[in-house]
């Protein structure tokens, strides 16, 4: 299956307007949770996890402090963001965290 291409930065700004969660950094977008406590935190990975490996798109998760997460989307192979990013983004701000 061939891999999306990169998105330009008018569609790129349309889509980031359907995720107002995220921000982008660079070639990348963002977005950080503080849940309420560590448990929850590793619960969030692990559903992050799930939806993930089932889309077979993988972002780059960082825990930080005791409850903190940083979620980094990216087309690797691609250098930047593709529509694989926006779905992924889409997935996740499904789930229900239990935040701060």
């Amino acid at each position: 299956m061939a891999r999306p291409t990169l998105l330009a930065d008018g569609e790129l700004v349309e889509h980031l307007n359907d995720i107002p969660l995220w921000r982008r950094e660079g070639s990348t977008i963002v977005r950080e949770i503080a849940a309420a406590d560590f448990a929850s935190v590793i619960g969030a990975v692990n559903a992050i996890a799930i939806i993930a490996e089932k889309m077979d798109h993988h972002p780059d998760l960082l825990v930080y402090g005791w409850n903190k997460l940083r979620i980094t989307l990216s087309t690797h192979d691609q250098g930047g963001l593709t529509i694989l990013d926006i779905r992924l983004a889409k997935h996740i701000d499904t789930l229900s965290f239990s935040v701060i």
